[in-house]
């Protein structure tokens, strides 16, 4: 039965985010040839989320030309991929740590189900996909409202032994040195080089009150603002930094950056090539960096390849 499922051709995929279930018919070739979404109700508990993804599910179903495979979860939290359970998550979702995804939308829905990490299941859909497709190891960082990443090898997702693999920005930055990160922690990159963060500092640096987010200040960097210039390069620089530091570690053959900063622009980018320059050792330092090309997708379609087999 478990290699009728792989062999399949389309596989219904959710993206279960902190404020929408986004859902799609997904083909093996990725191709997505239906979507629905609906509001995650975040608030209401474990039982509340996995009735509103069965919701999703049924809406697509009429849109699928066989029987799907099964049903691919891109998900919130710590997600354990053999189990498909919930090994931990935060408040953003009541109640969510502990739910066994597999067990209760199987029982809703009547499909087989496997489910990694939201971050996780982009990395699989740029690797398989998008931007690292053809690549043996490959390294996402995903660079928005905080910092995560996957990494892939011999095409493999890589989750780690309590599958917390990713969390790249929790590792230790000199340019974060007293600030706090958002797992409580000091001196994480997160707390300087995800959006908000980008945000918070040029604010520190006594830029103007009225400009209220990231995007923003981006606009006003480009623009010749000097304070704006510094806030964005910085974020930048020490996102380069943590790279070029996972890649001295990992080796990756190719490094993918998603996530809203990606399109941040030229000084960003320049900010993130010179933090790796200098950060990565010589043998990794030509290593390429390059934008993801799936955007939103990446999670859904690699969501939907948890069903289909590797070459």
């Amino acid at each position: 039965m478990q290699e009728q499922l792989a062999g399949a051709g389309e596989v219904l995929a959710l993206d279960l985010g902190g404020t929408k279930i986004a859902g799609a018919v997904v083909r093996r070739d990725g191709t997505i040839t239906a979507r629905s979404q609906a509001p995650t109700p975040a608030r209401e508990g474990s039982a509340a989320i996995i009735a509103a993804m069965a919701g999703v599910v049924q809406q697509l179903r009429g849109a699928c030309s066989a029987q799907p495979a099964g049903l691919g979860i891109g998900a919130a939290g710590v997600i354990d991929p053999e189990t498909a359970k919930v090994v931990s998550a935060t408040d953003t979702l009541a109640g969510w740590a502990g739910t066994d995804m597999a067990a209760e939308l199987g029982r809703l829905t009547g499909l087989a189900v496997r489910a990694v990490n939201d971050v996780h299941a982009h990395g699989l859909g740029e690797a398989r996909f998008g931007a690292g497709r053809g690549t043996g190891q490959m390294m996402l960082l995903a660079i928005g409202t905080g910092i995560g990443g996957a990494y892939l090898h011999g095409g493999q997702l890589v989750t780690g032994f309590h599958h917390v693999a990713g969390h790249m920005g929790h590792i230790d930055s000199a340019y974060a040195t007293g600030l706090e990160c958002s797992c409580g922690r000091t001196g994480h990159v997160e707390a300087i080089a995800a959006g908000p963060a980008i945000h918070r500092h040029y604010q520190r640096l006594a830029g103007n009150p009225k400009v209220r987010d990231t995007q923003a200040v981006t606009a006003l960097a480009e623009a010749g603002d000097a304070l704006a210039y510094r806030a964005v390069h910085t974020g930048g620089l020490a996102a380069g930094a943590a790279a070029g530091s996972l890649a001295n570690v990992l080796d990756p053959q190719k490094i993918v950056i998603a996530g809203g900063m990606a399109g941040a622009g030229k000084i960003w980018w320049e900010g993130l090539r010179e933090g790796f320059a200098a950060s990565a050792i010589d043998l990794v330092r030509g290593t390429a960096l390059e934008p993801a090309r799936l955007g939103t997708d990446a999670a859904l379609i690699g969501a939907a390849s948890l069903f289909w087999p590797q070459d």
